[in-house]
């Protein structure tokens, strides 16, 4: 629960405090839902919170920075999670244009009368425009920010 509240409060989604930390976002999500970390782990995250590990291990409200220590910093951990993301998604889109390259000269070298190649084309597409979507934050919805704020609705405050 503290992880969550210091990723909301520094408005990062899981994926993001996955990439700043080196930590599996399903190990973020775990942790979120209350249970145990290794010391590693908690090291890692309390490095990336710029806190002290006890702070992790023995939540005070009191203690719970509310701004962190540099904003630039986080700032810049951001904007570089952002650029990995988007360098992904064109990674993931130079291996789509080569797969489907390679499948239309398959297909127009071994069965030029029916362009079968078009439906692993129109599938892949979907998944990019998909990928697209949430890659560079199109949907106003349901990234950090969103869930921010439904946190902030439903608690009646600021976190």
């Amino acid at each position: 629960m503290l992880i969550q509240k210091l990723r909301l409060q520094r408005g990062w989604s899981q994926e993001q405090l996955a990439e700043i930390s080196g930590l599996s976002v399903r190990t973020v999500q775990r942790i979120e839902r209350g249970q145990a970390a290794s010391l590693e782990t908690m090291k890692a995250l309390a490095s990336v919170f710029e806190i002290d590990i006890a702070q992790l291990t023995e939540p005070k409200e009191a203690d719970v920075p509310v701004v962190p220590t540099t904003i630039i910093e986080t700032e810049e951990a951001i904007a570089f999670a952002k650029v990995r993301r988007v360098k992904r998604f064109y990674l993931h889109l130079v291996r789509y244009v080569a797969v489907i390259a390679l499948l239309a000269v398959i297909n127009l070298v071994t069965s030029p009368h029916y362009l079968w190649f078009l439906w692993p084309m129109l599938g892949g597409a979907i998944g990019i425009g998909a990928k697209a979507l949430t890659t560079f934050e199109l949907v106003p919805f349901l990234g950090a920010r969103w869930e921010k704020e439904q946190v902030e609705k439903h608690l009646g405050r600021k976190l």
